[in-house]
């Protein structure tokens, strides 16, 4: 019997593992349509950032209560990982509990903390399912998480408490099954929780208890293999990419907008025609700014597949907060589901297709990149490093600078700036004509 779960295990693991796989290569395909961007400076800061904000989760103290419940549920998910490595193990090698001899009075310690953790998730799961559905916290609540992204959240909620509800239901058929002295039960120490819970079941039959440690124990692994195959298509693939996207978040100061070199160069050729190349050397037109995901550079799509929809960014923007259409969120979910429809149309065709349509416009409209005003809200606000602002800078230079779509008070500015070198109406003689006023 033995034999034949250890072979029903592996080829769930490998099924599980191959899926996995499969589906990361595809989000790294994905957001490798992005434009290169070199990103290799200052390895030091961001290593520093990494460790402060993906795993100490720095911004998210902002909150204290949110990032408390976080931190419970992020806790256990990664460090209760370290007891899924002994059923992995267990699963392959056809033992129970292994680590016990290895470790001894310390196994029992690890456990109890285990479920501490359990425990404390399932708390904490619970609150943010209030939070959600009953409260209905304003960046919880929005019109751009309806469908799908709300019951996305919910239902990675629901299933963390099933699975911790799942290994507290085991280690506690487990434990008395050990007080029982059954066979293929490893003796530990009584664990804390579990220990507890024992009387509830007390009075079942040796039979019923290993049936049930049984199912609690396969339901509980199958369970993190089909929790690993969701991650890619959910945006909880924020909980492995958040690590590299504060890794290589900007470090520059954040009102530094970056200068075009298509655009440096122009100017260079207009002024200095000599250093312009030949008909036969141009090379082919670069779009200025971004009308799609492949505009955008690469760290533009990490963002997008890192982004958890916490709404932090969208409750501290001011065009939001006064009405306007904009969400630095939705901008984020709309550049991720942009690349996923690429990616779909790729694996469909071996290579892209046009499609006819693109981030801009279909997805993310005019008047949500008009309503930006470029504080940095959003930027400040992400704790993970995420820049919703950088792609909508992109796109409004490709609104301004290919589509000539921008409001007359814009065309006003510009004309100001390219005939009297500043954005008032004043040519450069009569900008100091004020002063003689005051004598």
């Amino acid at each position: 019997m033995h034999i034949l779960q250890q072979i029903l295990f592996i080829i769930c693991a490998g099924f599980a593992i191959f899926l996995f796989y499969k589906k990361v290569a595809e989000v790294r395909r994905n957001i490798n349509l992005g434009r290169d961007e070199d990103i290799s400076d200052n390895k030091a800061q961001r290593w520093k950032n990494m460790v402060l904000l993906a795993l100490g989760q720095k911004k998210m103290f902002k909150k204290p209560i949110p990032a408390l419940l976080h931190l419970a549920v992020y806790a256990g998910f990664v460090i209760i990982n370290i007891e899924i490595l002994e059923i992995f193990l267990d699963g392959i090698t056809g033992q129970h509990r292994m680590f016990v001899p290895l470790l001894g009075s310390i196994y029992s310690f690890l456990i109890d903390f285990f479920e501490v953790l359990a425990a404390l998730v399932l708390i904490a799961c619970a609150i943010f399912l209030v939070r959600r559905n009953i409260l209905k916290v304003r960046r919880l609540s929005m019109k751009e998480l309806n469908g799908w992204p709300r019951s996305d959240a919910n239902l990675i909620l629901i299933t963390e408490i099933v699975l911790m509800t799942l290994f507290l239901s085991m280690n506690t058929a487990d434990h008395i099954l050990q007080g029982r002295g059954v066979e293929h039960y490893t003796a530990t120490q009584t664990f804390w929780i579990s220990g507890n819970l024992a009387s509830l079941f007390s009075s079942s039959s040796t039979g019923s208890l290993i049936a049930l440690e049984r199912t609690c124990w396969w339901l509980h692994i199958l369970g993190i293999f089909a929790f690993l195959n969701y991650l890619p298509y959910s945006k909880h693939m924020h909980i492995l990419l958040a690590f590299p996207n504060a890794y290589y978040g900007k470090l520059t100061p954040q009102g530094e907008v970056k200068n075009m070199p298509e655009i440096q160069k122009e100017v260079l050729y207009m002024m200095e025609p000599d250093k312009a190349p030949a008909a036969t050397e141009q090379a082919e037109h670069h779009r200025f700014g971004a009308k799609d995901v492949t505009d955008l550079s690469w760290k533009n799509l990490l963002d997008a597949y890192s982004c958890t929809e916490c709404g932090r960014c969208t409750d501290v923007c001011p065009a939001n907060l006064t009405g306007k259409k904009l969400s630095p969120r939705k901008i984020m979910m709309d550049t991720r589901d942009r690349m996923e429809e690429m990616g779909k149309n790729i694996n469909l065709n071996k290579t892209f297709v046009d499609d006819g349509k693109s981030l801009l416009n279909n997805y993310i409209t005019v008047e949500e990149l008009r309503a930006c005003t470029s504080c940095q809200a959003c930027v400040e606000a992400c704790p993970v490093s995420i820049d919703p602002l950088s792609i909508i800078m992109q796109l409004r230079r490709n609104l301004v600078m290919e589509d000539s779509n921008a409001p007359q008070e814009w065309n006003l500015m510009f004309g100001n700036i390219e005939n009297n070198m500043a954005p008032w109406k004043f040519s450069p003689d009569d900008r100091d004509a004020w002063v003689e006023e005051l004598n």
